[in-house]
């Protein structure tokens, strides 16, 4: 977490109901940690495009329309 920036709580079914909402602030740079039962979940937090870390392995749209389901691909494993 970078310098002067506050992590933000949300829970579970606000970030569920608000998803579009929270994508546009998490492009702008910030991010949260979502609450299930009072209890943290999980965090969400902004890919940092400048590093360079990702990159396209296979694109499973090309296999089949829509992407492959993970059930398929894991029983193929």
């Amino acid at each position: 977490m970078a310098q002067g920036q506050e992590q933000k709580l949300i829970g579970l079914k606000d970030f569920r109901e608000n998803l579009a909402s929270y994508l546009q602030r998490l492009n702008k740079g910030e991010h949260f940690l979502v609450l299930r039962r009072s209890q943290p979940a999980f965090q969400v937090l902004p890919v940092n495009d400048d590093e360079g870390d990702w990159e396209t392995v296979i694109d499973f749209t090309k296999i089949k329309k829509g992407g492959v389901n993970i059930k398929e691909i894991l029983a193929r494993l």
